[in-house]
């Protein structure tokens, strides 16, 4: 039985510097998913930059959410999107940008990109 990948697997961890500004950069190289066309199996790097605010990931979660992916049909640009809002909804980070750089198919490499910025840190007064 294979899960379908939602945001609720990402568990978090109190920020214990919530203070300052900090970036935290987690690269997963062996990221998979399927070719929702051609039902072939897409391979990538996945790369999370965030500025946390007052949670962290987890890192084991993360793990098991991006290998839930594994038998997903998804396009590349739809991958990075969900994977940067599930991020966004489970830990609510100051600023985040996912990269998704997969492997060449037919000749061509792919490489995706997102980012996230809070409310509060658009704001002017800021």
């Amino acid at each position: 039985m294979h899960e379908t990948p939602h945001a609720e697997q990402l568990e978090t961890f109190p920020n214990q510097n919530p203070g300052r500004d900090y970036v935290i950069e987690i690269v997963c190289p062996e990221f998979t998913s399927v070719c929702p066309k051609t039902g072939q199996p897409d391979f990538g790097t996945i790369t999370y930059q965030y500025t946390p605010d007052q949670s962290c990931v987890e890192l084991k979660s993360l793990k098991l959410y991006l290998q839930s992916f594994r038998n997903q049909g998804i396009f590349y640009e739809n991958v990075i999107n969900r994977l940067m809002d599930d991020f966004v909804a489970a830990c609510k980070p100051r600023r985040l940008k996912v990269i998704g750089a997969f492997t060449p198919r037919g000749g061509i490499s792919t490489t995706v990109t997102c980012v996230h910025e809070s409310a509060h840190e658009k704001s002017p007064s800021r």
